[in-house]
């Protein structure tokens, strides 16, 4: 099979790293890719939201398979545009994708079928905004409504925080065209839990869990990122958890969904939280996370292609889906001073140890080839995972993995999978 991955993070080298442990693959082709990509595909020179030349490409190229890894194509419609050309696309289309694209339609989503939640309202009028904040609890949380690369949402601990938060989302437009509406939430409490999920319309198959650091600082403290490193399995989600998990949460989602006429076909990321009064959605993305995908990915056992052809195909239920009882720890070496201004350009060393090591992966996010060598080239820079049979020795083989590598003003958190 020719394949075709449209993305450039950590995530879709994760994706790359998994399908090229298929027999299945002749060609592998990512647009645009990344430097570390590009070791191990062949990189297109499309961006994803040049959806024309990617449905182009794929047909020029004899592509027999597209894997959508970013939410900003998904959200714009991608999958309907390879669609109808008669192309092979895995992904949600455009009316499904927006239990992602939209905080306000999932949330609706939420409260029509009974699907557990915080208590919200949703406000594209500034003045109302302000007006509801300041009859609320504190903390409490706001969302701006659309896409805004992980890192609309502001948990307000102060009135003024608050205040100051709806400015900067539907005033000062800090997310652009996300912040014309405004999801604002109670402030849960609890341990966050991610579990991504295969879909085909009607059956959801869950994948092993994943826990999130989002902050920047060790501790959980500083600013929200898009994540400074994950780890699987959840030290809480247990078998119990799992299963009541199902029954009030991913098979409503999928079949809500469905009942919508918004059938969704691909990666359907669940993040939940597990609080006093049991498990809540804090919201779903339409493809695979990262970086739990580096860690997730690591533990599948089942041939991925295998796997979403039976998601395209409407056959999920009748493909076994296998995974390792092992553990798997990533941590997010980042340029210092992300998640708001860094340098770039720094060289990298140390890659070829961790490529000479077992059980340790290097899936490059933000880097760049200069003379021949890697440098950074974003704020998050690279995600370092380790593979061990307990969590424990998992961290200890990542962080031997984060040691190894170097660059100036290297940043990561100290404590992942630490809970």
């Amino acid at each position: 099979m020719n394949v075709l991955l449209v993305g450039s993070g950590g995530r879709e080298h994760a994706i790359v790293w998994k399908l090229l442990q298929s027999e299945k693959i002749d060609k592998l082709y990512c647009a645009p890719g990344n430097a570390g990509i590009s070791e191990d595909a062949i990189c297109v020179p499309i961006a994803a939201m040049e959806i024309d030349k990617l449905v182009a490409f794929a047909k020029e190229n004899a592509i027999d398979l597209t894997v959508i890894g970013m939410d900003d194509p998904l959200v714009a419609g991608i999958v309907d545009a390879f669609e109808a050309e008669g192309l092979r696309v895995f992904g949600p289309r455009k009316n499904a994708a927006i239990i992602e694209g939209s905080k306000a339609f999932s949330k609706e989503l939420m409260k029509k079928y009974g699907i557990p939640t915080a208590k919200y309202e949703t406000f594209d009028n500034y003045d109302a905004a302000v007006a509801y904040v300041k009859d609320q609890d504190l903390p409490i949380v706001l969302k701006a409504d659309g896409l805004a690369l992980g890192k609309g949402v502001i948990i307000c601990n102060t009135l003024m925080e608050a205040l100051d938060g709806l400015k900067e989302i539907m005033v000062d437009k800090k997310f652009g065209a996300s912040g014309n509406k405004v999801v604002i939430e109670e402030f849960l409490t609890g341990q966050e839990i991610s579990v991504l999920s295969f879909c085909d319309g009607k059956t959801v198959k869950p994948m092993v869990s994943a826990q999130d650091h989002k902050r920047a600082l060790d501790g959980d403290k500083g600013l929200n990122t898009g994540g400074m490193g994950t780890f699987s399995p959840s030290r809480i989600y247990t078998d119990e958890i799992a299963e009541d998990c199902m029954k009030t949460i991913f098979q409503p989602t999928v079949d809500a969904m469905a009942k919508e006429g918004r059938e969704f076909k691909g990666v359907l990321y669940f993040g939940l939280m597990l609080t006093e009064k049991g498990m809540k959605v804090i919201e779903y993305n339409a493809r695979f996370g990262d970086p739990e995908a580096q860690v997730v990915l690591p533990r599948l056992k089942t041939d991925l292609i295998d796997i979403m052809e039976h998601c395209i195909d409407g056959t999920l239920d009748e493909i076994e889906i296998e995974w390792s009882n092992n553990a798997a720890v990533c941590v997010i070496l980042a340029s210092g001073g992300y998640p708001q201004s860094y340098e770039k350009g720094y060289e990298i060393t140390g890659l070829d140890y961790v490529k000479a090591t077992n059980d340790l992966i290097a899936f490059h996010a933000g880097t760049a080839l200069k003379d021949g060598k890697f440098v950074t080239n974003g704020g998050r820079v690279l995600g370092i995972t380790g593979v061990g049979k307990t969590l424990d020795e998992a961290i200890v083989k990542a962080y031997k993995g984060v040691l190894l590598v170097d660059f100036d003003k290297k940043h990561f958190r100290k404590d992942i999978g630490i809970k």
